[in-house]
């Protein structure tokens, strides 16, 4: 009977490299960081990267090509894939939160789904803000009253940036 798959020496030593060339280009340039990397199969190594800012493609070319320069060919064989995390997908760090401010978020927590401004971002939660049509204290009919909410992240199942088309 065989025990599980265990990574050789060589890939451990392949992984460590990569981690270290990552932070070492992350040193030079502090307003991208990480969202997810993978290294599988024959050393396909595959990078998601976003930024403080937007993320533009000579960004993902300049991890690019600072990955392959430090890394001997003759030694290891790979492919390198760096992408910039996609406008669509859920939100993943809370680091991404702060360049979207004033922008509307669909936020899904455990007890509720919110779809709201977001208006402020802090180490522990968000701010959501929105309009809603309430009845009237006194009186038939309605009125508009804005709504704010405080999300710690931690309560945070997914949050997504709607896109206007």
């Amino acid at each position: 009977m065989r025990g599980p798959k265990v990574p050789s020496f060589y890939r451990i030593m392949f992984e460590l490299k990569i981690k270290k060339l990552m932070s070492d280009f992350l040193n030079e340039r502090p307003d991208i960081f990480i969202i997810d990397y993978s290294i599988v199969n024959d050393n396909e190594i595959e990078i998601i990267i976003d930024g403080d800012n937007d993320i533009t493609v000579n960004d993902c070319i300049s991890l690019s090509r600072y990955l392959e320069s430090h890394i001997d060919r003759n030694l290891n064989d790979f492919s390198l894939n760096v992408k910039s995390f996609g406008a669509t997908k859920p939100l993943f760090l809370s680091r991404q939160y702060n360049k979207h401010k004033g922008r509307t978020l669909s936020v899904m927590t455990n007890e509720k789904k919110y779809l709201g401004k977001l208006i402020d971002v802090n180490d522990k939660n968000i701010v959501l803000s929105w309009q809603e049509r309430q009845p009237k204290p006194v009186g038939k009919g309605k009125i508009t009253v804005t709504k704010e909410i405080d999300i710690n992240f931690n309560k945070i199942k997914e949050a997504k940036v709607k896109i206007k088309y």
